[in-house]
């Protein structure tokens, strides 16, 4: 494994990766371009509500991927069925709940989040026509994540595109043409999650050479293999509370200053997720590398994955500075042109230039921990980021307010890359370890 095969891998990925954050992006940038900051806010809110769900269940693409990269690493056919089949039953299972505890769900989160009236008004709407989509959204994570596991890195980047066009497009033809407003773009993303999953399943059945015979229910449900793919899903699931809370948090406190101001942070947060996508395609590249490496026990293929993954975060995260630096007040001009809110955001969008170097190392660590289905370490450094965050929330934000929100949420950023990064060292005892024993 050298540079050129594993950018291989995470060019392909990132390409990827990156059209994620684009469903959100889209969303508001279609919204800003109507004459009301409520419209974005309402958005913003309905991004909140769904990121929350989808990323405490997140789990389910990331763990897969791992689990189907191991099996792939050891030529285990039986493995490869069985780890999508049983992350599939479980996000069909929690998706139905959700769909069932829909009107909650909604209750508890505008009560939480405490919009303004307007703001709470189409954030309703966005909720009401997205929330049928959670069980949609669930099977793809599983879908994506056991065909990256299998290294169809062309098929993952088809699908993801594919999906994120038709939103583009559906938004666009829905809101400008149509005037439908929220509504339209929530039914968008809809209609573009279902399309994904249509096209999963016929790559599934159609595009890869595992023959799916029904499988004893004993074999799925073999105590063992559940027992570590728990503990897993366990670590990731406390991970993403961790970073929900201070998403969360971030919103919540951006909303007590004021429409605009609410406005202007969710415009600087999603350009954020668009940074973070990307360092998130190399670390799906790490991930899988490092899952195979477990799999073959090639420790020296471990060694080269870490090495070649540093190098390419530090890269990565010098390169998107550079052109955020360069292109800041044209990127937000993209989301919005709505005046006050452009120059909010311009005022905190330095913020950001701190960003990538401060948790390229974090995204890039988490990717190699999870191929490797060590997931402990990521849940206790996740915990320590998210206590500095209240500690310099506390302390920071009643003195400088959305300055301090922003010191504090870059301060977390940084934790996440420096806690984990103290456990590399144990993991590579445990990969040379696994080596000689081979």
């Amino acid at each position: 494994m050298n540079h050129k095969s594993y950018l291989a891998l995470a060019v392909p990925l990132t390409l990827s990766t990156v059209t994620t954050p684009l469903l959100g992006a889209v969303d508001t940038a279609v919204v800003g371009q109507i004459d009301n900051p409520a419209y974005i806010g309402g958005v913003a809110i309905g991004t909140v509500i769904f990121n929350t769900m989808y990323w405490l269940f997140g789990f389910l693409r990331i763990s897969t991927s791992g689990f189907a990269a191991q099996a792939h690493g050891a030529n285990d056919e039986l493995q490869e069925r069985l780890s999508l089949i049983r992350p599939f039953l479980i996000a069909l299972l929690v998706g139905s709940i959700f769909l069932l505890l829909q009107n909650p769900i909604e209750y508890a989160a505008m009560t939480l989040l405490n919009p303004a009236s307007d703001v709470e008004a189409l954030a309703t709407e966005y909720y009401q026509i997205r929330i049928w989509g959670v069980p949609v959204t669930l099977i793809n994570y599983v879908i994506l994540g056991w065909l990256m596991g299998l290294a169809r890195i062309k098929v993952v980047v088809m699908i993801q595109v594919t999906m994120n066009l038709i939103n583009i497009v559906l938004d666009i033809v829905f809101v400008n043409v149509f005037s439908w407003g929220v509504s339209g773009v929530a039914t968008a993303t809809l209609i573009a999650e279902v399309a994904a999953l249509i096209i999963g399943l016929y790559v599934i059945v159609r595009g890869t050479t595992v023959t799916f015979k029904l499988l004893p229910v004993k074999q799925i449900l073999d105590a063992s293999a559940l027992k570590k793919m728990l503990s897993v899903n366990q670590d990731l699931f406390i991970r993403t509370v961790c970073l929900l809370l201070v998403f969360n948090i971030f919103t919540y406190k951006s909303a007590s200053f004021g429409t605009e101001t609410l406005a202007a942070n969710a415009v600087l947060l999603q350009i954020h997720y668009l940074m973070a996508y990307f360092f998130d395609g190399f670390s799906n590249a790490s991930s899988i590398l490092s899952g195979k490496a477990l799999g073959s026990k090639d420790y020296s293929l471990y060694k080269k994955t870490v090495t070649i993954s540093v190098h390419w975060a530090i890269v990565t995260s010098i390169l998107l500075t550079i052109l955020y630096w360069a292109f800041s007040q044209e990127t937000i001009g993209l989301f919005t042109n709505i005046q006050e809110v452009v120059d909010i955001a311009v005022v905190y969008s330095n913020w950001l230039l701190l960003f990538p170097i401060s948790t390229s190392i974090g995204i890039i660590f988490y990717g190699i921990f999870t191929g490797a289905s060590e997931t402990a370490p990521i849940r206790k450094s996740m915990i320590f980021s998210l206590l500095s965050f209240f500690l310099i929330f506390v302390l920071v934000v009643p003195f400088f307010n959305n300055h301090g929100l922003w010191i504090a949420f870059i301060a977390f950023s940084a934790g996440r890359s420096l806690f984990l990064s103290f456990y590399i060292p144990k993991l590579n005892i445990y990969f040379s370890s696994l080596s000689k024993n081979y």
